[in-house]
C-alpha cells in the first residue's frame, strides 16, 4: 500500500462520497418502491412476467452459488501457517550481507560480530511473526496466480483472495489477520482501488492490474505486490518495474540516504521503454509515490522511500522496516485523487475518547467504535464495513473523515489511457543482516 507525497487531508476524495451516499438513498427508495409495487401485483399475474428482467450486458459472468461454496469450503479445509510450522520456525525471507566497505577501517562484519548477533537474537519474537505474516503471503500469492484470469470480476478475485489468505493467516482480531484491503488498480490507475459493493468491473484480457494485499501477526506487516498481465506486449513495463524494485531493495541498508535509494531506482526505470501499438514510451517513475517504512500496526511510519531522485536525505536505520515498492507508467509519471472512494484509515494519532467527545451523530459514534474494535490503525474498505453488518454507514463515514478521525485513501490515477505496474517486497535491516521478508520463488 504506497504511501502519496504531499497527501493532505483528501477533503475532495471526502466529499467525492455525496454521489455514494445519493445512490445509498436512491437504492432504498428503490426497494421500497418494489416492495410496494410487489403489493400491487394481481394473483394472475404470471410467474414469469413477474420475475423477468433485462439483462445487463456489462455485469459479469455470475459465479454460480454452488461453485463459490465449494471455493470457500476448499479453503476452510486449508491448515493455517501456524500450524503449517506448530514449532514457529517458520521460513526466513532472503537473506543479504550487508557489504563491508574497502576504505572503512572501522568497518565490523555484522554477520560474525557477536554484539550485533546477540541484539538480532533479542528481537526473535517480531521477526517470527512477520516470518508467519511473510509466509502467509506468499502461499496466498502463488494460490491467487494459479487461478485469476480475465472474465473474472473484481470483487470475486478480491473476496477469493481475501479468504485465502484469513485462512491462512488464521485470522484472530487484532492479533493477526489482512493489514489492508486488496488493492487491484487496473491500467491508468496505479494505487488504492478494490471495489466496493455493487462495482461491476470485470478483468480484462488486455488489462495491467497491480495485486497489491497485506497481512500482519501482532501488527508486524508485510506489504507486498505484483503486477498481472494478459497481454505479453506490456511485458517490457513489467519487467522494468520489477528490476527497479529489486535495484532499491539492494540499494537498501543501515545509514544509507534514502534519496540515494531514489536516485538508483529511477536510474532504472528509466533505462527502459516500451512500444504500444506503434509508439515508443519511455517509462517513469510516478514521483508522487514512494515505498515507506513500517511500525507495529503502521503501515506509513513516517519515512518515505522515493523512487525517482532528490527528495529526503534522512538515512535508514538498524531494524528499520521498509516496503521498497516501485511503480512505473507510461504516462506523466505522477497520480492525482481519482474515482469513488474505497479505502479508509483510522487516523493513527486519533484520540478515540476526545473523537467521541466531539461527533454529535451517534451514528457516528456507532461506526467509529465499529472501526475502531475491528481494524484499528489498520486501513479498512467499505466491504469489510458490510461484511460487519453495517449498513447506511456512508453520512456517518463522512463525518468521521470530515473531522478528521478517519483518513479517506481515493483511487491514485494518472493519465487516461496510460498503463502503470506495480512490484514491492517488505524487509527489515536486522543488526546482522538484511532479510527481504516477502521475497519468494514466484518474485
Amino acid at each position: 500500500m504506497p504511501s502519496k507525497k504531499n497527501k493532505g487531508k483528501a477533503t475532495a476524495a471526502a466529499n467525492d462520497d455525496i454521489d455514494a451516499i445519493l445512490a445509498e438513498l436512491d437504492a432504498d427508495e428503490k426497494k421500497a418502491n418494489n416492495k410496494q409495487s410487489s403489493k400491487k401485483k394481481g394473483k394472475g399475474q404470471s410467474t414469469a412476467d413477474a420475475n423477468a428482467s433485462t439483462p445487463n450486458e456489462n455485469s459479469p459472468p455470475e459465479v454460480k452459488s454452488d461453485e463459490k461454496e465449494e471455493i470457500f469450503k476448499a479453503i476452510a479445509a486449508l491448515k493455517p501457517i501456524d500450524e503449517q510450522f506448530p514449532d514457529r520456525n517458520y521460513p526466513l525471507g532472503e537473506i543479504c550481507e550487508y557489504p563491508v566497505d574497502k576504505d572503512d577501517t572501522n568497518a565490523i562484519n555484522r554477520m560474525t560480530n557477536a554484539e550485533k548477533k546477540q541484539l538480532d537474537t533479542s528481537f526473535e519474537d517480531d521477526y517470527r511473526d512477520v516470518r508467519r505474516a511473510a509466509e502467509s503471503h506468499r502461499q496466498t500469492r502463488k494460490y491467487v496466480k494459479s487461478w485469476i484470469k480475465p472474465g473474472m470480476s473484481m470483487i470475486d478475485i478480491c473476496e477469493r483472495l481475501e479468504a485465502h489468505s484469513r485462512k491462512m493467516i488464521n485470522e484472530q482480531g487484532l492479533k493477526a489477520g489482512l493489514a489492508f484491503p486488496t488493492g487491484c488498480s487496473l491500467n491508468h490507475c496505479a494505487a488504492h482501488y478494490t471495489p466496493n459493493a455493487g462495482d461491476k468491473t470485470i478483468l480484462g484480457e488486455h488489462d495491467v492490474c497491480k495485486i497489491d494485499f497485506g497481512v500482519h501477526v501482532n501488527g508486524r506487516i508485510v506489504d507486498c505486490a505484483f503486477t498481472v498481465n494478459f497481454d505479453h506486449k506490456f511485458d517490457p513495463l513489467v519487467n522494468a518495474v520489477k528490476e527497479a524494485t529489486n535495484a532499491g531493495i539492494k540499494a537498501a541498508g543501515i545509514d544509507v540516504r534514502l534519496c540515494d535509494v531514489g536516485e538508483i531506482i529511477e536510474e532504472v526505470m528509466t533505462s527502459h521503454e516500451i512500444e504500444l501499438d506503434g509508439k515508443t514510451y519511455p517509462i517513469k517513475s510516478i514521483r508522487n509515490l514512494s515505498g515507506h517504512s513500517i511500525e507495529r500496526y503502521r503501515i506509513h511510519a513516517g519515512k518515505s522511500v522515493p523512487i525517482v531522485k532528490g527528495g529526503d536525505q534522512t538515512k535508514m536505520e538498524e531494524n528499520e522496516f521498509y516496503a521498497i515498492e516501485t511503480f512505473g507508467s507510461t504516462g506523466k509519471g505522477h497520480v492525482h485523487d481519482d474515482m469513488e472512494v474505497s479505502h479508509y484509515m483510522l487516523n493513527f494519532d486519533a484520540d478515540i475518547q476526545r473523537a467521541n467527545g466531539i461527533l454529535r451523530v451517534a451514528r457516528s459514534k456507532q461506526l467509529l467504535h465499529t472501526i475502531n474494535n475491528n481494524f484499528g490503525t489498520l486501513a479498512f474498505c467499505r466491504r469489510w464495513l458490510d461484511r460487519l453488518g453495517e449498513t447506511k454507514y456512508l453520512m456517518a463515514l463522512k463525518d468521521l473523515c470530515d473531522k478528521g478521525i478517519v483518513e479517506p485513501y481515493p483511487p491514485l490515477s494518472d493519465v487516461k489511457g496510460c498503463y502503470t505496474a506495480q512490484w514491492e517486497h517488505t524487509l527489515v535491516l536486522r543488526p546482522t543482516c538484511k532479510e527481504v521478508l516477502s521475497r519468494g520463488d514466484d518474485y
